[in-house]
Order: C-alpha cells, then sequence, then structure tokens
C-alpha cells in the first residue's frame, strides 16, 4: 500500500483528496482560500505551472522561477474577507513560514482574489509588516 501523505496546506486531510486534485486540474478551488492553500501547495511541491495557471492574466509573470534552497514549512491563514462560494471577489491574508540558506523566516501577505470564467484566481497580494 502507498504512503498517504498529509497535504502541506494543513487542512489535515492526504494530499491526493485535498490540493493534489486541484493542482492537476482535475477539481477547481471553491473558495478563494481554498485556492490560496492550493498556490502555497504549489510553492511546496514546486508546481510552477499551476501557479501560473491560476494567476489572473492580467498580472500573471511571464515566468516564474522558484528558489531551489527556499524550503516551506507550513502556512497560516490570519483572516479571509468574501473569497466563499457565491462572491466574485476575495482576500486571505497568511504568513507563510519558510527556510532559506538556514534562516527562518516568514512571508506576511494579503492576497487578493477574483473570479475569471468563474474560476478563482489570484490578482495580487501586499506584504504585510
Amino acid at each position: 500500500m502507498g504512503e498517504v501523505r498529509a497535504c502541506p496546506c494543513r487542512r489535515g486531510e492526504p494530499f491526493d483528496g485535498c490540493c493534489g486534485p486541484i493542482l492537476a486540474g482535475e477539481k477547481a478551488a471553491p473558495t478563494a482560500e481554498t485556492l490560496m492553500r492550493s498556490r502555497y501547495t504549489a510553492y511546496v511541491v514546486g508546481d510552477m505551472d499551476y501557479l501560473l495557471r491560476s494567476w489572473h492574466p492580467d498580472t500573471r509573470p511571464a515566468e516564474l522561477a522558484l528558489d531551489p534552497d527556499q524550503r516551506w514549512l507550513f502556512i497560516e491563514i490570519v483572516g479571509t474577507q468574501r473569497g466563499g462560494p457565491f462572491d466574485d471577489n476575495g482576500t486571505v491574508e497568511f504568513i507563510a513560514h519558510y527556510t532559506l540558506d538556514g534562516t527562518r523566516d516568514t512571508m506576511h501577505e494579503l492576497s487578493t482574489f477574483v473570479r475569471v470564467d468563474g474560476a478563482w484566481v489570484y490578482l495580487d497580494g501586499t506584504f504585510q509588516a
């Protein structure tokens, strides 16, 4: 029997039943928070294609490079506004913990999400102090 690994998004579910199908394009994120968690998971597993696919076309970078030395540890969702199944936009504030060059640090961002053709996408974010 194969190993069941927990999803990096910290929802407490196995990867294959949580963010795995979203990253694979088999299932859509129902809320902005779910999309945020799946994008964090994509950073953890190095899925640049998903990160670009889930980025708004007006703000998406032409290319994306992930630092192979950056190791993502865990994410904390600080709060959400709107972003539910019946909303067209929403925000998710999060703190992502990581190590880089042996130093532990955090990235604290307020991210904005909108729907494009019914699907949630990341629009932009503002770093928080």
